[in-house]
């Protein structure tokens, strides 16, 4: 009988309880130009009809623009999300919340918008995503 494999084949990856849905306020996280955006979408993610997307530490998300330069505002991107207020469990048992939920602003090739992150960034993200665990002061 063959044993089936839990996890994608090119992530393995868990699932964190999920702090962050449509309609979420994030606070930007890096110098882009934006200083609060709004969760607009969650590409990728599988659900019950009608139930409202969510995402958590680590995952992308598409974002409208709220508050920030004038040229930023009403503008459309995707984001990572690099901190959230809900606690989730790390595999070791330790539990992780933060003061804020914040993302980083990216293009739509990956590489993040700003050249600096401000405040720390979970773990899992600086995992996921290279290029901004390399523009991060603190890794948490």
């Amino acid at each position: 009988m063959v044993k089936k494999v839990k996890g994608g084949a090119s992530f393995p990856r868990r699932r964190h309880s999920p702090g962050i849905q449509v309609g979420t306020r994030l606070v930007v996280a890096d110098n882009s130009g934006a200083r609060e955006v709004l969760v607009v979408g969650v590409p990728e993610i599988k659900t019950r009809l009608r139930r409202i997307p969510f995402a958590s530490v680590g995952d992308v998300v598409v974002v409208s623009v709220k508050k920030g330069t004038p040229e930023m505002k009403g503008q459309i991107f995707r984001a990572v999300i690099v901190r959230q207020k809900k606690p989730y469990r790390r595999p070791d048992g330790t539990w992780v919340a933060f003061e804020d939920n914040a993302c980083v602003i990216i293009t739509p090739e990956g590489i993040p918008k700003g050249k600096e992150v401000r405040g720390p960034i979970a773990r899992e993200a600086a995992e996921r995503w290279s290029q901004i665990a390399n523009l991060a002061t603190i890794i948490v």
